[in-house]
Order: C-alpha cells, then sequence, then structure tokens
C-alpha cells in the first residue's frame, strides 16, 4: 500500500501534485510529457540555468513554474 508519506507534496504551475522523493526539474518535466529543451523553468523563485534543471531535487512544498517557449510570427 502507497501512503502519502511515500510521497512529497508540491505545487507547479499552481496546481498540487504528489512526486515521489528524489523527483528532479528534469524528471518531473519529462513525467509531464513536455519538451525540456522547450522550457523555462523557475524553482521556489529563482530561474535555473538550463545545466541546473536536471540537478535540482524537488523537496516538500516545493514550488515549480514551468513556461514553455513558442515561436510565431
Amino acid at each position: 500500500m502507497v501512503t502519502s508519506q511515500e510521497y512529497l507534496a508540491i505545487t507547479c504551475n499552481g496546481e498540487s501534485r504528489q512526486v515521489a522523493p528524489g523527483t528532479t526539474v528534469a524528471s518531473l518535466i519529462r513525467q509531464l510529457n513536455l519538451d525540456p529543451g522547450q522550457m523555462a523553468v523557475e524553482l521556489d523563485g529563482r530561474v535555473l540555468a538550463p545545466e541546473e534543471v536536471a540537478a535540482s531535487e524537488l523537496a516538500a512544498g516545493s514550488r515549480v513554474e514551468l513556461i514553455r517557449f513558442v515561436g510565431g510570427g
């Protein structure tokens, strides 16, 4: 049986989510089926450099904002 203690409560783009301990921002992006190459990421009020995304681990209460770049003319 899975208990809520096995997951961390975070907020992603204003919505509550549960993620496994050890989840990184990069793995969250993959779980959401988003293209990490088209994302700007803010974690707890700080914009992450692209090289920080894979190494940034989520913690209980983390606030993530994912912004997808859209091209057009």
